[in-house]
């Protein structure tokens, strides 16, 4: 590896900047040394709040007992503790803010605007409304919910672009098309919802707060599954979302084709919240927060897709550890998230503000 300062032309021009070179035969990868250090940080800081996670609760396991029961060791009351009943949790509240994350950061490149996400385009209510059209007229199986759940998504997203793809796709006209879909679907939820029975409608609220109670390894599994041809999608995607940040002439030049390009990179983003939302319900502003939160902290002029997805996963994963053992009462993880995700809105206006100013 090396530090030494390597030329490296693209947008931003970030020459100068030291980087870390690997070298294996004729392959050579190159990163940022800052990026680096950022996502080595963020693997820690997932870790510490992994193992708080498995270890707080009424029956609590110190993080030493922790990390030896995840080697193998352990009594049978803490293996029960931390393999059974929390780490189904743990890593549910890891993967699916990394899918949602990953699926803002897909957004918000492709319409080139930093407020474009999932959940303010409304595809996570739309999901929610498949799910509780499965639940009170198909069935209440998880595999059933899941496949409500990603109808949901795809048709809202799909509503969204014949309303707003006239002349091209354009970031604000899609905002704005996305932000009257989602109050349309938000209205249809709560109609919804007055019309399932009383049990059905109280579960039902608690998934679409933004919930990881009662997260089973089922579901979970089935959403993994289901969005990593996505995320393998999304990866081969990122060096040519970065030659749209030159502009789509000049990416047009390099022989990218812009509309194909932006086209699937938006079916992949729709694809992660959806199934990320048949697990955790329709968590706000992870999608929205943790990509820009990423390129601040790594200074990079364009969103990387790995630090967004260990952004995303270390906010989940912390939100939920203060949703369950922070606050006075124990509260759905998205009332967490909402939380956090307005005061980063109020700090990006701020800003915005003093830079205009």
């Amino acid at each position: 590896m090396s530090g030494l300062p390597v030329p490296h032309l693209g947008h931003g021009l970030d020459v100068g900047y030291r980087r870390c070179t690997v070298r294996v035969g004729r392959a050579v990868w190159s990163w940022r040394l800052r990026s680096v250090v950022c996502g080595v940080a963020l693997v820690i800081l997932i870790a510490a709040v992994a193992v708080c996670s498995l270890g707080f609760g009424t029956y609590p396991v110190a993080p030493g007992t922790v990390i030896e029961v995840l080697r193998g060791g352990g009594d049978a009351m803490d293996r029960t503790v931390v393999w059974d009943w929390r780490l189904p949790r743990a890593i549910a509240a890891i993967s699916m803010g990394a899918l949602l994350a990953i699926a803002g950061a897909l957004f918000q490149t492709a319409t080139r605007n930093p407020l474009a996400s999932p959940d303010v385009l409304g595809l996570s209510n739309g999901a929610f409304s498949g799910m509780l059209l499965t639940l009170a007229l198909v069935s209440a199986s998880w595999q059933a919910r899941t496949l409500g759940a990603l109808a949901g998504g795809a048709l809202t997203a799909a509503l969204i672009w014949v309303l707003s793809v006239r002349g091209g796709i354009q970031g604000f006209r899609l905002i704005i098309v996305g932000i009257g879909v989602s109050a349309m679907f938000a209205s249809l939820n709560t109609w919804l919802l007055l019309q399932v029975e009383l049990e059905t409608a109280m579960f039902a609220s608690a998934w679409g707060a933004g919930s990881l109670n009662g997260v089973t390894a089922g579901p979970l599994a089935g959403a993994l599954v289901c969005a990593a041809p996505f995320v393998v999608g999304a990866a081969i995607l990122a060096p040519r979302l970065r030659q749209l940040d030159l502009g789509d002439d000049v990416a047009a030049a390099t022989g990218v084709r812009a509309h194909v390009v932006r086209t699937l990179a938006l079916l992949c983003g729709v694809a992660l919240v959806s199934a990320a939302t048949t697990v955790v319900g329709p968590v706000a502003f992870i999608a929205l927060a943790a990509p820009q939160i990423a390129r601040r902290c790594a200074a990079t002029p364009h969103l990387s897709l790995a630090l967004s997805a260990l952004t995303g996963a270390v906010l989940l994963a912390a939100s939920d550890l203060v949703a369950q053992h922070v606050l006075p009462a124990s509260l759905p993880v998205g009332v967490v998230t909402v939380s956090v995700g307005g005061t980063y809105l109020v700090l990006m206006i701020i800003l915005e503000i003093r830079r205009r100013v």
